[in-house]
């Protein structure tokens, strides 16, 4: 398989801009290489248009429409699959502060089972309740500080905010639970470590850096699916994130060697990473690809469609001739709602917990609140 990366909505660390509220990859997948085989055909549609490149914000849609059905036809000839990986960058911030702060291995006050397991998520979604725009703001200022002890005095300040809002949670576990470890977070900030080392590390909690690893994880699913190694990553090239992209490539190249599983706890999603990449990406401009020139085309369709502006049926054509078979995944609070909301039906326990389950637990939730109660 060879794969085409592009990206729109890139604001880097600045995630509150309004225009662009979104971080979205675009991964375009073909058994074939893309930069061999669709040249002859894009050196007809340049020629056409009149331009050196094809640049879909360029054309817009007028221009768009008259070479919108041989590229499907194309697409569906050497079976093209488009995917698609969004990041709501606000919400980011959140999910950022609640994975950083809530972590059971940081947090005393915070049980392992409220974490590692699906139970973490619900009381996510109850965290994010308390946040406003501004707060979000001010807990992502503090998350990309690289000054430790600037970073801790301002995560001091946004627990006590969100302590100041507990009571707005509807039910008295949530708020047992939740101001407990906001009011440990803000006795020990330090310990949360909520900060990061360096502008390099700031790169690593990016929304691109989090996108990415839903790029790579989709390339090894879709692969793996179709029986075919990867040959070749091409992904559009942008100095400020294109070396971090690089890392996290390697990270994951190297839990392939070794066979690495993630297995987060019990309820909690898997992933074989046996099945990642062997290849690097490999960064080139995005003038120097015909599978790049045509990831771009079906991204800004993609985006448009998004955010429900004007698309003409030739070009949901052409989407439609890629995205069949294709991927959609997204980091978001209502994403993470859709996926986990079933547990609000699941059924009463039919019976109690084993004697050791229940020992254990009570044994952890008596530790939580001693750890709370030595708060004062």
């Amino acid at each position: 398989m060879h794969y085409y990366i592009d990206e729109s909505g890139n604001t880097g660390l600045n995630l509150f801009d309004v225009n662009q509220p979104k971080l979205f990859y675009g991964v375009l997948g073909c058994p074939a290489n893309l930069d061999v085989i669709a040249e002859p055909l894009l050196v007809d549609l340049r020629k056409e248009l009149g331009v050196e490149r094809i640049h879909a914000a360029e054309l817009g849609v007028g221009r768009l429409i008259p070479v919108a059905k041989r590229i499907a036809d194309f697409s569906k000839k050497h079976d093209l699959r488009f995917s698609l990986l969004k990041v709501t960058k606000g919400d980011h911030a959140v999910i950022s502060f609640y994975d950083q702060v809530f972590d059971s291995g940081m947090n005393k006050a915070v049980s392992w089972h409220h974490y590692f397991t699906p139970l973490r998520y619900p009381m996510l979604i109850k965290v994010a309740f308390l946040f406003d725009d501004q707060l979000r703001k001010d807990a992502w200022a503090a998350r990309k500080e690289t000054n430790s002890a600037k970073s801790a005095a301002a995560l001091v300040t946004i627990c006590n905010t969100l302590l100041s809002r507990v009571d707005r949670l509807p039910d008295a576990r949530s708020r047992e639970l939740v101001s407990g470890a906001l009011k440990w977070a803000a006795a020990n900030p330090f310990e949360i470590d909520y900060g990061v080392g360096n502008k390099d590390t700031a790169l690593q909690i990016s929304p691109n850096l989090v996108g990415f690893q839903q790029v790579m994880q989709v390339m090894a699913v879709q692969s793996n699916k179709k029986g075919r190694s990867i040959r070749k990553i091409t992904v559009d090239r942008q100095t400020e994130f294109n070396t971090a992209q690089g890392e996290l490539a390697s990270w994951y190249e190297s839990l392939r060697a070794v066979k690495h599983n993630t297995d987060l706890g019990p309820g909690m999603p898997k992933f074989d990473y046996s099945m990642m990449p062997e290849v690097p990406p490999t960064f080139t401009a995005g003038d120097e690809s015909a599978g790049l020139e045509l990831v771009d085309v079906t991204l800004w369709i993609t985006k448009r469609l998004e955010e429900k502006r004007d698309v003409p049926p030739e070009l949901r054509h052409l989407f439609a001739s890629q995205t069949k078979r294709g991927l959609v995944d997204e980091v978001s609070l209502d994403a993470i709602d859709k996926r986990w909301r079933h547990l609000l039906s699941l059924p009463a326990p039919d019976k109690a917990l084993p004697a050791d389950l229940d020992k254990h637990f009570k044994d952890l939730e008596d530790e939580r609140k001693a750890t709370v109660a030595a708060l004062g």
